[in-house]
């Protein structure tokens, strides 16, 4: 048995670091392209720093691909192991299947407690320090992502088409400026226009020279000398240190700033008649506790996708017997959809996050229930050799 053991965990480990590594460069290679590149390609930043930053996102990676790795491992350790007649002749020896996959099973559990590292401390804190990194390049970074003849979303409430940038000097400049990110409220163009860097506080402005603005009321045309404006603000006077997001946030931050928001005493006092007070505060309410569920969703998804590993290995075990195959390939597109399957519920919490009647918070366990479900069952079935 413990010859059995020890070759099982081992293949499983191995296997196990051969498709995370891949998975992590998957996950990196999408962020590299888009972002770290350009960067290097232009000579505007040293390859220290790329490589910094690369550091940086490979925790945020490592989240998502160690629950993919796990079940790609489990799915080819265990095709090859039923395909090579191995778990018929350790069956004729008197070994149960149960018994055979202990330690795997145990080693699942091992990565969910390393998942949850990952998942609630390690790659927030990276993520927050990547995006830290490229406000420090902002000077760099200021002149490719405004890249000629391609629409740029990358700022808040702004799409921007630059028709020539020379270093900073933009030349047929089009801003549409946004509310609530779906309403275009003005429109603007300029023949010229320049970019400017505030240093200490790490804001970008835009300035445009001789602009037309198109607003719901027609053409103006100038309106001003020039305008401007800063694309790239500050959170809160932090002198450019980058505020986390929700997605960013540690398990702690998370449980901290949920407190915050349930502690929220509404004003039930105001102007206006009774009735309007009253529903002035049921829309605070309502604002409060979609906000509160935001946090909720993201706190329960953090915890909820650290037992990926497990549900996972209990539903690869009997998978990888049934398919009885040693094809590398076969395995790999098993697991991809059943990541996938895993990965839409996950997906679906996070979309109804402003819906808290429905308990989005909950949904993202139901991947877990579900696999760690029918997981037992397969494996309970595959003991009795069903």
């Amino acid at each position: 048995m413990k010859t059995l053991h020890k070759y099982l965990v081992w293949q499983i480990l191995v296997s196990l670091l051969m498709t995370v590594a891949v998975f992590t460069f998957v996950v990196l290679l999408f962020n590299v392209l888009k972002e770290i590149l350009p960067l290097l390609v232009s000579g505007q930043v040293r390859l220290g720093l790329v490589l910094k930053a690369i550091g940086l996102l490979i925790p945020f990676a490592v989240v998502y691909a160690l629950p993919m790795g796990f079940i790609t491992a489990t799915l080819l350790v265990f095709g090859r192991f039923s395909a090579d007649q191995e778990l018929t002749a350790a069956r004729a020896s008197g070994v149960s299947l149960l018994s055979l996959v202990s330690p795997v099973v145990l080693l699942s559990l091992l990565c969910c407690g390393l998942s949850a590292w990952f998942n609630m401390e390690l790659g927030p804190r990276s993520r927050v320090a990547y995006v830290n990194l490229k406000h420090e390049l902002g000077a760099s970074l200021m002149n490719v992502q405004f890249a000629e003849g391609r629409p740029i979303f990358d700022f808040p409430n702004y799409i921007i088409y630059v028709g020539k940038n020379r270093g900073g000097d933009l030349e047929d400049v089009r801003v549409s400026v946004f509310e609530n990110a779906t309403n275009c409220v003005l429109w603007l163009h300029a023949p010229k226009g320049r970019l400017e860097l505030d240093e200490k506080k790490k804001e970008m402005f835009l300035h445009l020279f001789g602009p037309r603005s198109l607003s719901q009321k027609g053409w103006i045309s100038g309106f001003q000398e020039w305008t401007s404006a800063n694309l790239y603000p500050t959170n809160n006077g932090s002198a450019g240190k980058y505020q986390p997001k929700v997605s960013d946030m540690t398990f702690w931050e998370l449980r901290e700033k949920l407190r915050d928001l349930e502690q929220i005493n509404l004003p039930t006092e105001g102007a206006g008649s009774p009735a309007e007070v009253r529903a002035r505060l049921r829309e605070a309410e309502t604002e409060r506790d979609k906000q509160a569920e935001q946090v909720r969703v993201e706190l329960h998804r953090q915890i909820a996708f650290s037992f990926a590993c497990f549900g996972f290995t209990l539903v690869g075990i009997p998978l990888g017997i049934r398919v009885h195959r040693r094809e590398t390939n076969v395995g790999i597109a098993i697991a991809l959809g059943l990541v996938v399957v895993y990965y839409a519920f996950i997906m679906l919490g996070g979309s109804l996050s402003a819906r808290p009647e429905l308990f989005p918070h909950l949904i993202v366990w139901l991947p877990n229930f579900i696999f760690q479900a029918v997981g037992g069952v397969l494996l309970w079935r595959a003991n009795r050799g069903i």
